[in-house]
């Protein structure tokens, strides 16, 4: 009976070894199953996504205009950049454009990055499929014939996007451009008020958002003048955002 109670005893010890071994295989494996899940997740493509800024270790911030009036200030405007010689982004409405097409030409040939604000300042999130794609399509067909240049930039008019304007806009091969920095100049703030509203939000890969207005005209030497004292360098959107 002892003999017999002794082999029972390591038939048990030896079964709880191999259990334990198979729970630590199990669990090994589980552990791999999930890493294995995670590294494919990363290599996919994540959804579109509009851009409010550029790489955060880029000592760089690009200016952008966006263009729907205000045409009386941006020949001073200009004179501005080229005297701080700083490229900026124009976004453009395409009406616009066909009542302008020698200003709109002036800015490109000055070296500024032409951009894409929708043919009219419609509300992207109410314009079905159809019509968001000739929004854009219709200005970027505009543009190219004024000024012989392509662009693959898109700041949606009002600002206004959602998941699905995104992703149409992603298939038309455009980046959703945003901005970490809003003037609010349209609303004739104080030029200091301007100033003050663009260092405040001043940061590495930072897009300031602007519009031809007098205010802005006027904040402009100081606000490029202490941007580039703070150490960054004023770049177009795509510089901004290349690798």
């Amino acid at each position: 009976m002892l003999i017999n109670l002794k082999k029972l005893l390591d038939f048990w010890e030896n079964k709880s070894h191999l259990l334990l071994i198979a729970l630590v295989v199990v669990l090994m494996l589980g552990v791999g199953v999930r890493l294995f899940i995670a590294g494919n997740q990363r290599a996919v493509p994540t959804a579109a996504e509009p851009y409010y800024q550029g790489p955060e270790d880029k000592e760089a911030m690009a200016l952008t205009i966006n263009v729907a009036w205000g045409q009386e200030y941006i020949p001073e405007m200009l004179d501005v950049l080229a005297a701080e010689d700083v490229k900026a982004t124009f976004f453009f409405i395409g009406k616009w454009v066909e009542k302008y097409p020698e200003l709109t030409q002036e800015i490109a040939e000055a070296g500024h990055e032409i951009g894409n604000h929708g043919y009219s300042h419609a509300h992207p999130n109410q314009l079905s499929k159809e019509e968001l794609v000739s929004l854009i399509k219709d200005n970027e067909k505009l543009l190219k014939e004024v000024t012989g240049k392509e662009t693959d930039l898109f700041a949606p008019p009002y600002g206004e996007y959602n998941d699905k304007v995104v992703q149409i806009v992603d298939e038309l091969g455009y980046k959703t451009i945003m901005w970490t920095a809003d003037t609010i100049d349209w609303q004739r703030p104080a030029p200091e008020i301007i100033t003050k509203r663009v260092l405040t939000k001043a940061d590495k890969g930072g897009i300031v958002l602007m519009h031809p207005t007098e205010p802005t005209v006027k904040a402009l030497p100081t606000m490029i003048k202490r941007l580039k004292d703070e150490g960054y360098q004023l770049v177009t959107v795509s510089q901004l955002l290349a690798d």
